[in-house]
């Protein structure tokens, strides 16, 4: 697959290359997002192994399966054990802690599940482990909200179950809602490649290149640019975007571990005459996919990503609220899915239908034998740095 794109092909089409990025919508705004994009269709045929008919209707059952998950959260409150989407997204699952409330989820068009824990609690678990003394990455490669069954899951190496037990037992998490899980994973930020070997690279620093994520703006600096992930660079680092030779950007704001996110300004152009970028994202084939808004898809749904080195992949969403024990520090708070990555696409961004999700943070496996990514969830970036995201409906803010 090529790697890169012509500079004559981004002229023509202003597209911004972005990689795993997510973006937020205004809490009051809701964005359906229009008909499917056909790059979109085309690579889930390819990734998911749908004709264009299933990918199209796919689409639409998960877009009204997002908007049921986000009106039940808010109804439910504490009583919201989390949802998921069952195969082909067939029907949205929805857990609650009480009996009661069965019926007002299935008027809501859902299937309910009763569950002893709910979300909120699930989290307070996992929230235990996040701040407990942090295990050694050979042992333990991570932890996460296992909605389905509504448990939390720490993920051992297959010779470490009695240590990962033991990093249980001491970070005093309640041992009935925790289960350890063998995995031979091991997660790794995708990380940046040596300058030079990609021709037109999307996002050049000091140690390699990484890709783009979403089109940002900060009104309140009168700066645009992009988010990536937090281990492409520093605050303040220098940094060249795009392929025009002559684009200067800096780090204005990075964190990791912990989180894995960052924003990169464009330098030298005019903010009052923009636009300096699309919102769009590459798919590798000359095309832009538009980012239509903010909505956070369900687990179970669709994604594809972007990014440099392995261009436009599909796979779907597999566990949220993930912490990964990776070699640098833990970063929490992560989005688990199928869709594969290599190094060099960490920063890229995910894209359910037209709704931005998140940044590509790391990876385990790769896109020849399989594999599995996670993503820093955009709307955390767009607080912590003021930001809008740029979309095909105008800048959009995150939720509430």
């Amino acid at each position: 697959m090529a790697r890169g794109r012509r500079k004559s092909v981004l002229a023509a089409t202003g597209i911004v290359w972005l990689a795993l990025a997510g973006v937020s919508v205004p809490a009051s705004a809701d964005v359906t997002g229009g008909s499917a994009d056909p790059s979109m269709i085309a690579a889930m045929k390819r990734d998911l192994h749908l004709d264009s008919a299933q990918a199209t209707e796919l689409l639409t059952r998960e877009s009204a399966a997002g908007r049921t998950e986000r009106d039940l959260r808010a109804a439910l409150g504490t009583r919201f054990g989390g949802a998921w989407l069952t195969a082909g997204a067939a029907t949205l699952v929805v857990a609650v802690t009480d009996p009661a409330l069965a019926g007002r989820v299935r008027a809501a068009g859902a299937e309910p599940r009763i569950v002893r824990h709910s979300e909120r609690d699930l989290a307070a678990v996992k929230s235990t482990l996040d701040k407990a003394a942090r295990p050694s990455s050979g042992v333990v490669s991570g932890w996460y909200v296992d909605t389905v069954t509504n448990t939390v899951v720490v993920q051992a190496r297959p010779d470490a179950v009695a240590a990962a037990g033991e990093f249980v037992k001491a970070s005093g998490a309640d041992p009935g809602v925790v289960r350890v899980n063998v995995s031979a994973d091991t997660p790794r930020t995708t990380e940046r490649v040596a300058l030079g070997i990609y021709g037109g690279d999307l996002l050049r620093v000091p140690l390699g290149s990484c890709s783009l994520g979403f089109t940002v703006v900060n009104y309140t600096q009168h700066l645009g640019g992009w988010v990536t992930a937090g281990h492409c660079g520093r605050t303040g680092d220098a940094a060249t975007p795009g392929f025009d030779v002559g684009a200067t950007g800096t780090f204005r704001g990075s964190v990791f571990p912990g989180n894995d996110y960052a924003w990169v300004s464009h330098d030298n152009y005019d903010f009052e005459y923009g636009p300096f970028g699309m919102p769009q994202v590459y798919d590798y084939r000359g095309n832009g996919v538009w980012v239509e808004g903010l909505r956070e898809a369900p687990i179970g749904a669709s994604v594809c990503r972007s990014g440099i080195t392995t261009g436009w992949r599909c796979g779907t969403v597999q566990a949220k609220n993930v912490t990964v024990n990776y070699a640098e520090g833990t970063v929490s708070g992560l989005t688990r899915t199928s869709a594969c990555a290599e190094p060099g696409d960490s920063g890229g961004p995910y894209l359910s239908g037209g709704q931005a999700q998140g940044v590509t943070s790391g990876v385990s496996g790769n896109c020849t034998s399989g594999g599995t990514t996670v993503f820093q969830p955009l709307n955390p970036i767009l607080r912590a740095y003021q930001l809008k995201l740029s979309s095909a409906n105008g800048p959009l803010d995150p939720p509430a």
